[in-house]
């Protein structure tokens, strides 16, 4: 049975090609995402651990009461470092620092990425030189007005030892020299960020207080234990203060790291399982027409004495080889692509490293391109073996057109009926469960779509016939009934292509909403002609924004949010500003009570706040800090606001109200208006009052605008991008089951030559018909995925004010001429050969 199996496989070769291909590309698809997963992974766990192998201990100071920093003196430095088996002890500052380029710009991830800047201490040991720093040019700092850089960020600077370097702080801007450029770890060094380094008192300055260190790294000499070590440095620790072993901070580090890492590899196997699952309807159908094709040969074997079984056996071994030679094709190319994903992603953040191919990758790899097409193929097989010998070989061809009142189409009409009653139900009562029964739903709707595709192939291609008919009256005709020959077929071949364009169609209904959502929700709040923000998610003070009051005909108010309130025993988050002006910076749309309130001392709330608590205009509450601190405060105003808005205060104070309680609250952001409205000699001005920060973002609304749907459009394209793969493969299922069609319509082509098509007639035939499987299973998928799209939307209406559906027309239009486009290029081939049929062999008797 191996022997003829074998046999058939070549014999069939190119038609089975296309099912080795999609099986390849399938496999392909979680090959690469593994190995760029793991390889990622390892990547990421020997950068954020690399280093740390130098460092024997650790010792931090525990975090202060009242959120202020911890630091350790330098008496502590000195006692350490006479420890014995202690090598050198180095005193460790960090913070933030963000350098600009030779244009003023930030270098960097920008606003967006915390910690991406940073700035930290030069400390040499006895012989000059700091061991966590390798110098390529130049030296480290010697004065207050030096500074080092990290050698990437010096090179997307443009810098040179020498040059001056604008470098800014939570402390403000300032103007140094640099003195060298280095190479560092990952202890120092967060990927893709920058790393400024400063004198030990200048670092103390900006970041800490004189003479103070937020940690101490303890060498350990050549013949230390690291564990003696260890228990001699707890007993003279002062109290508040925890060492670890360096060991144990790089297995910290490499969880971390791993866990980013495990996140993104979820994501590619997630788009790879949908790949396999759409490859699974190419493969299903290929054996379907093979398997037909086969009829009388496979009845003969049963005549002759073969057995259900044997003939079973013989298909199944024929579908696990085709398996087994593409997953060790997809196994090789899959860990090619997996190395392009890796020089992609390297310049930006990802750390650099070699591919990792496991056995793990290999086996799971291998299984599942060898077991997919044994469970794809076993229905067909199945139906086939159900005809009797006798019946089979009678018949040229056995076809299985749907029937309304067929077993599969009443469980797909339950199946999809189900479904859409459940998203329904989970979209109009928008539970906590909610988004779980809209799964649920949306799972059994597109399963049982995928079950009525041949009942509703008839409906649909009756609707297109007359445009078809229009334009090519004999092609078009042609092409709808070569459509509905076989609607199994048909319908199988249009799933797989309304899967992918669900999944892109969906995705872009709720991209489109929130990025609405999002634009709506900056340019109704927004006022100001200018929102200041510090990059990185850092804090800002008074003194920074102080600058601003020098400018004539500036109008600006900073939200300086103070936490750790307890109002009438709810947690809240108080955010001071300057009543005179915060009315025409942002737009309060009021409920209850008025914006004047805040003259008064008062407070005003947000809707949401209001209804979550149960507070009312005029209601006294007591407040309470977490340092002690008691007093009261009233309710003058309540206002509409988004609960998921990045500048609508939940509770907008009076700043005198809030430096009763807080003597140092953090500047969230500063609005700034201009006189004569936003210009570029307003945003120079604006920007140069500040003191050419680059720590600080000065943004008018289109830059907030863009910066707040950036997100949203990269997560969009990189899944458009996955899902590439799906469509490719949905568009190698139009092809086979094109080539297969014209393989089975061989003498009925030659016929129509005969009869005077020409060559012409009939690629333009075989285009009609790819045309028509693009266009059912394109607008079947785009109209699920709309409805998928508006049933998860519904869920966040509670949640996010002001979201509303979006149908993204021109993406979800794109979305069909790129299936069209696909299927039409899928038709080339099969056409071609079509149209190269051999009149006198095709038309002779069989």
């Amino acid at each position: 049975m191996f022997r003829t199996a074998l046999r058939n496989v070549f014999a069939h070769k190119a038609r089975l090609l296309m099912t080795a291909f999609a099986v390849m590309l399938g496999v392909t698809f979680i090959t690469g995402s593994l190995v760029y997963g793991d390889s990622l992974n390892q990547a990421a766990t020997a950068k954020a651990t690399a280093g740390y192998e130098r460092i024997a201990v650790d010792v931090a100071a525990d975090a202060s009461p009242g959120g202020r920093p911890a630091s350790l003196d330098a008496r502590t430095v000195t006692t350490l470092a006479k420890l014995p088996g202690v090598a050198a002890a180095a005193g460790r500052v960090d913070g933030f620092a963000a350098v600009a380029d030779r244009d003023g710009k930030l270098i960097g991830q920008g606003t967006s990425s915390q910690g991406s800047s940073q700035g930290g201490n030069f400390a040499p040991a006895a012989n000059g030189k700091d061991p966590a720093y390798r110098f390529t040019q130049g030296s480290g700092p010697t004065g207050d007005d030096t500074i080092a850089l990290d050698e990437t960020t010096a090179a997307k600077g443009g810098y040179r030892v020498g040059d001056t370097v604008r470098v800014g702080t939570n402390k403000g801007a300032a103007s140094y020299t640099l003195a060298g450029i280095f190479r560092t770890d990952g202890t120092k060094l967060p990927s893709g960020g920058s790393l400024t380094l400063f004198t030990d008192t200048t670092a103390q300055r900006l970041f800490l207080e004189p003479g103070r260190f937020q940690h101490i790294e303890l060498t350990a000499t050549r013949d230390a234990n690291v564990t003696q070590l260890l228990s001699r440095v707890d007993p003279v620790l002062p109290q508040g203060t925890t060492a670890v072993t360096g060991a144990r901070l790089a297995q910290i580090k490499a969880n971390l790291a791993s866990s980013d890492s495990d996140t993104m590899s979820q994501i590619l196997v997630g788009f790879a399982a949908v790949a396999l699952f759409v490859a699974a309807f190419l493969i299903s159908n290929t054996f379907t027409m093979l398997v037909t094709r086969r009829t009388r040969e496979l009845a003969l074997m049963r005549a002759i004495g073969a057995t259900r079984r044997q003939v079973r056996r013989i298909l199944l071994a024929e579908s696990l080889l085709v398996g087994a030679i593409a997953s060790v094709a997809g196994v090789a190319v899959g860990t090619g692509v997996a190395a392009l994903l890796q020089s992609l992603f390297a310049p930006a953040d990802a750390p650099a490293g070699p591919l990792v191919l496991t056995p793990g990758t290999v086996i799971i790899s291998m299984l599942v391109g060898t077991l997919l097409p044994m469970v794809a193929a076993w229905l067909p097989i199945r139906r086939a073996m159900a005809i009797p010998p006798v019946a089979a070989l009678s018949a040229a061809e056995h076809t299985a057109p749907a029937r309304a009142g067929s077993l599969r189409t009443g469980i797909g009409a339950a199946l999809a009926l189900t479904g859409t009653a459940a998203a329904v139900y989970g979209a109009l009562t928008t539970g906590k469960d909610a988004r779980t029964v809209i799964g649920i739903g949306a799972a059994l709707t597109l399963t049982g779509a995928i079950g009525l595709i041949p009942l509703l192939s008839r409906p649909f291609v009756a609707l297109c016939k007359p445009l078809l008919t229009r334009l090519h009256p004999v092609h078009g005709d042609l092409a709808a009934r070569n459509t509905l020959r076989d609607p199994r077929r048909t319908g199988a071949t249009a799933a797989a292509l309304a899967i992918a364009l669900t999944l892109a169609s969906g995705l872009s209904v709720l991209g489109a909403s929130a990025s609405q959502y999002l634009d709506r929700a900056t340019t109704h709040a927004l006022r100001a002609d200018y929102v200041v923000k510090p990059a990185g998610g850092q804090r800002m003070t008074p003194a920074t924004t102080a600058p601003l009051e020098k400018l004539s005909g500036t109008t600006f108010s900073p939200l300086n949010q103070s936490t750790e309130y307890r109002l009438a025993g709810t947690s809240s988050v108080l955010t001071g500003v300057d009543p005179a002006t915060i009315g025409r910076l942002l737009r309060y749309d009021m409920v209850a009570g008025s914006l004047d309130c805040l003259a008064k001392g008062q407070i005003a709330v947000a809707d949401f706040k209001a209804k979550e608590a149960g507070w009312h205009v005029g209601q006294t509450l007591p407040l309470q800090r977490q340092d002690g601190q008691r007093g009261s405060v009233t309710i003058g105003a309540i206002y509409q606001a988004d609960e998921q808005s990045d500048l609508m205060p939940s509770i907008t104070a009076p700043d005198s109200l809030v430096a009763r309680y807080d003597s140092a609250p953090s500047t969230h952001a500063v609005l700034v208006a201009t006189h004569g409205g936003p210009s570029r000699a307003a945003l120079a001005g604006v920007t140069h009052a500040l003191g050419d920060n680059p720590a600080l973002t000065v943004l008018d609304q289109a830059s907030i605008r863009a910066q707040d749907s950036s997100g949203i459009g990269e997560q969009l394209n990189v899944f458009y991008a996955l899902l590439s793969m799906a469509l490719a493969i949905a568009a190698l299922g139009i092809a086979n089951t094109l080539a297969m069609s014209v393989l089975e319509r061989r003498k009925e082509i030659g016929t129509l030559r005969a009869l005077g098509l020409d060559r012409t007639g009939v690629t333009r035939m075989i285009r009609l018909e790819a045309l028509l499987l693009g266009a059912l299973g394109a607008t079947l998928g785009t109209a699920l995925g709309v409805f998928l799209g508006w049933a998860l939307g519904r869920t966040l209406q509670d949640s996010v004010a002001g979201y509303t559906l979006v149908l993204p027309w021109g993406r979800l239009a794109l979305g069909i001429l790129i299936a069209l486009a696909g299927a039409l290029m899928a038709s080339i081939w099969p056409a071609n050969r079509a149209a190269r049929v051999d009149i006198p062999a095709a038309t002779a008797a069989q």
